[in-house]
């Protein structure tokens, strides 16, 4: 994987991943530090040929998990494209089923989003999004806000905050 501070390679043959090559990666189980119901299963393409401006990754949601606790980013851009299954997207306000071929985009400073799997098959999808160094991600159900800088991350409970 290269770094930011590091030029990408020249041998090609780096940034190619077949079918097989997808197929053989192991998924990496994510559970969201604020929902244990929220559980994802996930091969980081991105990560594997060192990308770093943006991530994609290969989501698989198993049956009656959800994806994350609701929530938008301040500078994130997201977006979910589905390939098989079907999600209960709930944004803002709104509620939708997306099913296979459906696109679902969320900009920063978007309304609040969160997923769930309400069939009783796995669904899956690609995620996609910007990676900016810093970003305040806020979950105005549990009143809480998470802060990423340069790969850390820490939160804070709105009750604590205070202005300076």
């Amino acid at each position: 994987m290269t770094t930011p501070d590091q030029q990408p390679r020249k041998d090609t043959q780096a940034y190619v991943l077949t079918k097989s090559d997808i197929d053989n990666t192991p998924e990496t189980k994510h559970i969201h530090q604020f929902n244990e119901q929220a559980i994802r299963h996930t091969v980081s393409l991105s990560d594997i040929v060192g990308l770093t401006k943006f991530g994609l990754h290969l989501v698989r949601v198993e049956a009656g998990d959800e994806t994350t606790t609701h929530h938008y980013h301040e500078e994130s851009d997201e977006f979910i494209y589905m390939l098989s299954g079907e999600l209960s997207l709930r944004y803002g306000d709104e509620q939708y089923v997306l099913k296979a071929g459906d696109f679902a985009a969320f900009p920063a400073h978007g309304a609040a989003h969160s997923m769930r799997n309400d069939s009783d098959a796995d669904a899956t999808y690609l995620m996609g999004g910007s990676r900016p160094p810093i970003d305040i991600t806020l979950y105005p159900e549990i009143k809480r806000k998470m802060y990423k800088i340069h790969g850390k991350k820490e939160y804070v409970d709105m009750e604590d905050l205070g202005e300076v």
